[in-house]
């Protein structure tokens, strides 16, 4: 009787898999040469970028300018409904109409989306036009005295509501800043089961310099010999389960944090590593989806900037 070898590859160009039919008697040298050529072939045909990393160390995809084919995605994700999450806190409400505005110009175009406002402020949320398909949800939430606590609670309030409305709603979830504005195309090229974004103030670092919780007391706690990459609070998602286990954790890692009386040095985005570094992203954004053009110098290799911070005065906006 035979058995049957599937090797079925992924990758966003990516729709289809190859099946190899093997005997017992084919030699481990045989396979290993079969999939060898299959992948050789892949890097050829769909990893053009030479000038950057374009695959993780546990072969998920980083996702660069060139590195997609954005007609193929859109005709594999046709029916998928994209949540996208966004605090507007306090003052921050401020900056809610340009972020709105440039998402229906760039973000998930022909695409089902809701847009999920938590804000403490619902008077204060703009009217904007839609697209087709696609609808503002705001969500009544209170505030915090300090902005490290609105932060921190975000993981908190993304779990509940996964749980509640957010797994019946949609199929992914992106959770995003509202300080920022979309400049190009963000588009179903990110969606993966888990995905994070390299932070672009270290996305070309060595780990010694990631700016990780190094106190051993801290559930975000990582070891200065460990860590893949340094990822932004700014911009992660992924499916709906699976957003819900990463804050869910989060947010239980934090409670424990607090009752040690303890707080970790980046807050939400120190436990979002430490989360990340143990389960890791199927998927990695890069530099591209989130950039600050005032901190930084655009370097050649950044063929967009997709995502971009707003300028704004933190001591006006923070805590008032």
């Amino acid at each position: 009787r035979s058995a049957f070898f599937m090797a079925q590859l992924s990758h966003p160009y990516m729709t289809t898999g190859k099946t190899i039919a093997l005997t017992r008697r084919t030699s481990v040298g045989k396979v290993m040469s079969l999939l060898l050529n299959m992948l050789s072939g892949l890097v050829i045909t769909f990893l053009p970028r030479m000038d950057v990393l374009v695959m993780t160390p546990w072969f998920a995809p980083i996702i660069w300018d060139g590195t997609f084919d954005s007609a193929i995605l859109d005709a594999q994700f046709r029916d998928t409904t994209i949540g996208l999450t966004v605090f507007a806190i306090k003052k921050y409400v401020v900056f809610l109409r340009l972020f709105l505005e440039t998402a229906e110009k760039y973000f998930m175009v022909g695409h089902k989306v809701t847009y999920y406002v938590f804000t403490d402020r619902p008077a204060d949320v703009p009217q904007i036009a839609l697209r087709a398909g696609r609808q503002v949800v705001v969500l009544h939430v209170g505030s915090y005295r300090r902005w490290q606590d609105i932060s921190m609670h975000r993981m908190e309030m993304i779990s509940n509501f996964s749980r509640q409305r957010f797994l019946h709603e949609v199929d992914y979830l992106v959770c995003l800043d509202v300080d920022m504005k979309f400049s190009d195309h963000v588009g179903v090229e990110i969606l993966a089961p888990l995905f994070g974004t390299l932070h672009p103030g270290f996305y070309a670092a060595d780990r010694q310099s990631f700016t990780y919780e190094r106190r051993p007391l801290s559930r975000a706690y990582i070891p200065r010999d460990e860590g893949d990459f340094y990822y932004a609070g700014g911009f992660f998602g992924g499916s709906v389960p699976e957003v819900y286990r990463l804050t869910t954790a989060c947010h239980q890692a934090m409670t424990a944090d607090q009752a040690q009386g303890i707080e970790a040095v980046w807050h939400d985005e120190s436990h979002l590593n430490r989360y990340l570094l143990s389960h890791k992203p199927s998927k990695v954004l890069s530099p591209e989806y989130l950039w600050d053009e005032r901190m930084l110098q655009r370097p050649p290799l950044l063929r967009k900037l997709r995502y971009v911070a707003v300028p704004k005065n933190h001591g006006e906006i923070r805590n008032r």
